[in-house]
């Protein structure tokens, strides 16, 4: 989560050597927009749309039966977005490798613990893997989306305690709540729960990332 360079980008730093350049830089700012919402769209196929399987063959069969297709669902969306992008996003690749493994325990040993107990392996590893990485003073994050931002190196660190936090709250809330709770309850706050809140934390990260950006001219240099 090796796409081709941004032509936009690349017309903008040549537009003062050629006409057509301008040309094509216009073009290319007239299709991003379309681009960008086909790439929300596909993420939201990749990432929500097992959920969705699993929620409504949940509603309707049982857990056992969401658990079977919420792994083929996961394979699936993995297919689809080598098949889209050509590579598979790093941590849906991880989080699937994890559904297949918890989703068949849970259905070779007929025990839904398992199937819940996912989301929290998947967030404390993701919290251990940022955390791990500041220690060893590899950020995680500016690995993964260095080429997309362009922050300090105060900023990376900051927004990677910010995340790792996130995720240790994420794995216990997750813990608290399929524990507290019925299964159908569960799947149904799986489902419309777990990414609406990562998708406000996000943007609320918005803001730190605005005061330590870097701009596109030093980050160049």
């Amino acid at each position: 989560m090796t796409q081709p360079p941004d032509t936009e980008t690349v017309v903008e730093s040549s537009a003062d050597k050629s006409s057509d350049a301008k040309s094509l830089g216009a073009k290319s700012s007239a299709t991003k927009p379309m681009e960008s919402e086909q790439s929300v769209a596909t993420k939201l196929v990749v990432e929500l749309g097992p959920l969705l399987v699993f929620f409504g063959m949940n509603a309707a069969y049982g857990i056992f039966a969401g658990t079977g297709a919420f792994m083929v669902a996961t394979v699936l969306s993995l297919g689809f977005a080598w098949w889209r992008y050509h590579k598979v996003p790093v941590m849906p690749l991880v989080s699937a490798v994890i559904v297949l493994v918890f989703g068949g325990l849970t259905l070779y040993l007929h025990d839904e613990t398992f199937i819940k107990l996912k989301p929290t392996i998947v967030y404390t590893m993701f919290a251990v893997l940022l955390l791990g990485g500041l220690v060893t003073g590899k950020p995680v994050l500016a690995l993964l989306f260095g080429p997309v931002f362009n922050l300090t190196d105060e900023g990376w660190r900051k927004l990677t305690v910010r995340w790792a936090v996130f995720f240790i709250a994420m794995a216990v809330l997750n813990e608290f709540v399929w524990r507290n709770v019925s299964t159908d309850t569960w799947v149904s706050f799986k489902a419309f729960g777990f990414l609406p809140i990562t998708f406000l934390f996000a943007v609320a990260q918005v803001p730190l990332m605005q005061r330590y950006g870097v701009p596109e001219d030093e980050a160049s240099d």
